[in-house]
């Protein structure tokens, strides 16, 4: 049976020996400087660096974290399933392809982000919140084709 599989992940190019020399270098210039505040008698300002640099080191793990987000969409001629995966789980939702319908939602705010989704008989699925508002939108439109509208089910085109 001919399926297509559609991967998305979320681009994350700082790499850990990245992330570990940004970090060094923070907390050589951070703590060093105040270190020499603390020299002169300003002791507080040693506390309030130390505690700049436990919010970047969570800040950077985090991000480092992103990069085993990633969200499979396989669309079979019956079936559209979604996998999502994080570094400690894994989650699989599946849709009938002739019930299922792509939705684009609008923010409430221009600041926030649409959500893309696949709904069909009161379930959903969310993709791409990790992916910058053009890429949702090319996603969406790229999937409107090939999941088509409700009671409709284009053929599957491989290739595209």
């Amino acid at each position: 049976m001919p399926f297509l599989r559609i991967v998305i992940c979320p681009n994350c190019s700082l790499t850990v020996r990245g992330a570990l020399v940004v970090f060094a270098s923070a907390c050589t210039l951070c703590l060093g400087i105040a270190g020499a505040f603390t020299f002169f008698g300003l002791w507080p300002v040693l506390p309030a660096a130390g505690m700049e640099m436990i919010v970047l080191g969570w800040a950077l793990h985090e991000s480092l974290a992103r990069r085993f987000q990633a969200q499979t969409l396989t669309i079979t001629e019956s079936d559209v399933s979604i996998e999502s995966c994080d570094r400690s789980s894994r989650h699989v939702v599946v849709f009938q392809r002739y019930w299922a319908q792509v939705k684009l939602s609008c923010p409430a705010s221009r600041w926030h982000p649409s959500r893309l989704t696949i709904e069909s008989h009161g379930r959903g699925c969310e993709l791409g919140g990790f992916l910058t508002e053009d890429e949702r939108r090319g996603l969406a439109l790229r999937l409107k084709r090939l999941i088509g509208r409700i009671n409709e089910s284009p053929p599957l085109v491989l290739g595209h």
